[in-house]
């Protein structure tokens, strides 16, 4: 038995579109057991020998962490090898509140106590517990108390001030449940960094921390041979034919992708009577090509490895970032990435052009400068390389930009919104960025936050400085004493600016009137 998860019976045969629409192929055809699986072997034999590890007691590391892009079968590898062991699952995805609350309710209260679906009499199967898009949960490692999650476990009545919200304490739940569980547990994602965290100085901490219970596997995308065979079992198991040419068609311009292999399939036969043919599936191509996009660092990984202008272009419109973010992440790893420094320089001269094209926006509508920015970017980070680059890629997240990522804020931005009498979007993109590069220089100039009329924290914010610091602490009490100074001086300065209008007040009251007269 599989929570969350439905193979639905259907009558094979032709279908008209009214019929194929009822049900979504990828479910109708998602493998049940490993037999049916393709692609990633290797991958499918560790999770196998880690589950069978789990027959004799709980392995030294309890828990499974499945990297790599969507749609490459991560979850449904851990389906049907539970299903052949007939073990239960229990899921919880991207859908589904995924707090600290809802994650000990669903999951620890399974791994802990043993299967929900035990037989009297029998030894229980083991429950395995998945947990899908782990890189999607919010937040950082901060636990909260046991009696506040008890409370929602128990399902108490408690205000909304109390009340968990969106994704709060589930990393740390996460954590909790890897080292207190007797079941086994699997999580799947497309970026690990999501799940660690982008900020440089606690995604290593974090990393670290989940290590110590997670073997990670990653998957690779399915080739072209496993994309054919799995293609030709859809056909036919749902009453079509295919000429030949029409599965390479689709194949060779699939990136790997299992699902949407399945989902371009149910398309097309929705629009057929029985046979599919090759010049049908180029028309669909060409009329709705997917919106591919791969993860920024094995993006820049094959970015670099370019050898040709057409590949570098390809590369960089795969990873689907504005001009701006391209200029900084190329000009941030170039300097890294690059043992020539003739390739640096030549790269910068590059980088400087698109940065300069990018300013053409405001003064015109010459909105081809988009399009030259963010190729001469691409352009900067492979073909100024004299030899390919060898060995491992090493690129990291622009600092400037993660210092950016205190912008979305909202009380900094809200702060600035009104102060300036502009839109928080306007503050987004064109206030925030000259301001972080200001503050990030000299943090312990407080003029202009002061002027600005921010708090300590947001002075932080701005800044890029972590509030946990001990050298942070220090210099927001320095701010707090300027702004109390400040504070006070206003208010002395609206008291007296008070009284002398109330003195001048009383003495125009007191002064008669230039047109009246008295009666002696």
């Amino acid at each position: 038995m599989i929570c969350h998860f439905n193979v639905l019976n259907v009558q094979m045969g032709p279908r008209k579109s009214s019929i194929m629409v009822t049900s979504d192929w990828t479910e109708r055809h998602r493998p049940v057991s490993e037999r049916q699986l393709e692609g990633n072997e290797a991958q499918r034999k560790k999770i196998r020998s880690w589950l069978d590890e789990w027959k004799e007691g709980r392995p030294k590391k309890p828990g499974l962490l499945l990297i790599g892009p969507p749609g490459v079968g991560k979850t449904t590898v851990a389906r049907a090898v539970a299903a052949d062991m007939g073990w239960q699952v229990i899921e919880l995805n991207a859908s589904d509140a995924r707090n600290a609350g809802a994650i000990r309710k669903a999951a620890t209260h399974a791994s802990t106590h043993g299967s929900l679906f035990m037989t009297p009499g029998q030894k229980p199967p083991r429950t395995l517990i998945l947990l899908d898009e782990v890189d999607h949960l919010s937040g950082g490692l901060r636990e909260i108390s046991a009696e506040r999650i008890s409370s929602i476990v128990s399902g108490e009545d408690i205000d909304d001030s109390k009340a968990l919200k969106g994704d709060s304490g589930g990393k740390a739940e996460l954590l909790n449940l890897l080292a207190d569980t007797r079941q086994p547990v699997i999580l799947a994602c497309n970026d690990e960094m999501g799940l660690w965290g982008r900020t440089s100085s606690t995604w290593r901490t974090a990393r670290d921390r989940f290590a110590k219970h997670l073997i990670s596997i990653r998957f690779d995308r399915a080739s072209n041979e496993a994309l054919r065979r799995v293609a030709l079992r859809v056909i036919k198991e749902e009453g079509f034919t295919a000429d030949p040419g029409a599965i390479d068609e689709l194949v060779n311009n699939n990136p790997g992708d299992l699902r949407a292999l399945v989902r371009d399939l149910q398309v097309m036969c929705s629009l057929i009577d029985s046979n599919l043919t090759k010049e049908m599936v180029k028309e669909n191509i060409e009329t709705g090509v997917r919106d591919t996009t791969v993860e920024i660092f094995p993006g820049l990984d094959s970015l670099y490895r370019s050898r040709t202008a057409q590949n570098a272009m390809k590369a960089t419109r795969s990873l689907d970032k504005s001009p701006d973010d391209m200029v900084a992440w190329v000009s941030w790893n170039n300097g890294v990435v690059f043992t020539d420094q003739g390739a640096v320089r030549r790269g910068s001269s590059s980088l400087s052009l698109a940065d300069c094209l990018l300013t053409t926006r405001f003064r015109n509508t010459a909105h081809r400068s988009w399009y030259w920015s963010s190729n001469l970017s691409g352009l900067s980070a492979s073909v100024t390389m004299p030899k390919p680059v060898e060995g491992r890629v090493f690129c990291s997240y622009p600092g400037f930009l993660r210092r950016g990522s205190a912008w979305v804020k909202r009380s900094v931005v809200e702060r600035l919104a009104e102060t300036c009498g502009c839109s928080k979007k306007a503050v987004r993109e064109e206030l925030l960025p000259s301001l972080v590069a200001v503050q990030s220089e000299n943090s312990d100039d407080f003029s202009i936050s002061l002027a600005l009329g921010l708090s300590p924290e947001e002075h932080a914010a701005i800044c890029g400085l972590s509030v946990t610091h001990r050298t942070t602490k220090e210099l927001l009490e320095r701010y707090a004493k300027e702004l109390e100074k400040i504070t006070t001086q206003s208010e002395v300065s609206v008291v007296e600016s008070s009284s002398n209008t109330e003195d001048v007040e009383t003495a125009e009251e007191d002064k008669p009137d230039s047109g009246q007269t008295t009666l002696f």
